[in-house]
């Protein structure tokens, strides 16, 4: 199954508890939205919060966002049931916490496969744990394989955090090499990877800053956990104007008869490769998508 590129610049966090933010998910801008039955409900709530998001789905059928739905995990008293929900609401993907092996995404993908579950519905996994990330290149390379489902790898840099008791200071030092080290092992498997969530929603520069940072690093996009934030992060993942015209300049020169089988052409004064070729189409994908949504 080839996978369809997605913007996935804003995807933000919707407590499936919170009746009155599901009713605002169909007018915000955000690319994707998660609605999330684990971190964000608290005990006692995840049975209500499990019902009140089947009763969304089923009223409402399609909405401008791609729609996850984050289940805790099947090793809790709650995943099984959120599994089976989250699979007769039939959303874009089903988002795993807590990744930690391979097997933690193949079992989740054998149950739908058993269940008859359609294609069409894909899997993210969580990377938020020290296991997760030392297994990450495991992990990720379910990426190439299409039986497992997997689409979309999701940092949780506050879990990460509270695992290893690494501070999250600003610009999160501390914390770059693991984040490179899962945006490395899901561009081998072939996944989009989405940065961690930026706590102070108030903070808006600093938001933007982080924003920025994870754009510079290559992350697809950001995790949010408040509408305020869909705005910056949706400017702050795509490409400049610049960039934009090199790359539109890059696939219209290979376009053209005499460059068909080159594998170096020269443009502009500079030696472009194949290489360069992919990236560019990557950009203009982008904003075609864009031009679509």
């Amino acid at each position: 199954m080839t996978k369809p590129f997605r913007l996935r610049r804003s995807v933000l966090y919707v407590p499936a508890s919170n009746a009155k933010a599901l009713a605002k998910v169909a007018s915000l801008q955000a690319d994707a939205v998660i609605f999330d039955l684990e971190d964000a409900v608290a005990p006692e709530a995840k049975e209500a919060a499990r019902e009140s998001l089947r009763d969304y789905f089923h009223a409402q059928s399609a909405i401008r966002a791609e729609r996850i739905i984050r289940i805790n995990g099947l090793d809790t008293e709650w995943g099984a049931e959120d599994l089976l929900a989250a699979r007769a609401c039939r959303p874009d993907a089903i988002l795993l916490p807590k990744v930690q092996t391979p097997q933690d995404v193949t079992n989740v993908a054998e149950v739908l496969d058993d269940t008859d579950a359609s294609e069409n519905i894909r899997l993210w996994a969580m990377i938020e744990t020290a296991r997760g990330i030392l297994n990450v290149d495991a992990i990720a390379e379910l990426g190439l394989r299409s039986t497992a489902r997997l689409d979309c790898l999701v940092v949780g840099t506050n879990d990460i955090a509270k695992e290893t008791g690494t501070r999250l200071e600003k610009g999160r030092a501390f914390i770059v090499p693991w984040l490179m080290q899962v945006l490395l092992c899901a561009r081998a498997g072939k996944l989009d990877v989405i940065d961690g969530v930026f706590n102070d929603f108030a903070d808006l520069a600093g938001f933007a800053d982080e924003c920025a940072e994870a754009a510079a690093m290559g992350f697809d996009g950001k995790s949010l956990v408040h509408p305020t934030q869909i705005e910056p992060a949706n400017v702050a993942f795509l490409p400049d104007e610049q960039a934009l015209s090199v790359a539109r300049a890059i696939v219209a020169a290979f376009a053209q008869p005499e460059n068909a089988n080159k594998g170096v052409i020269s443009l502009a004064g500079k030696m472009i490769e194949r290489l360069h070729l992919e990236t560019a189409q990557k950009l203009v994908t982008k904003m075609e998508a864009l031009g679509r949504n």
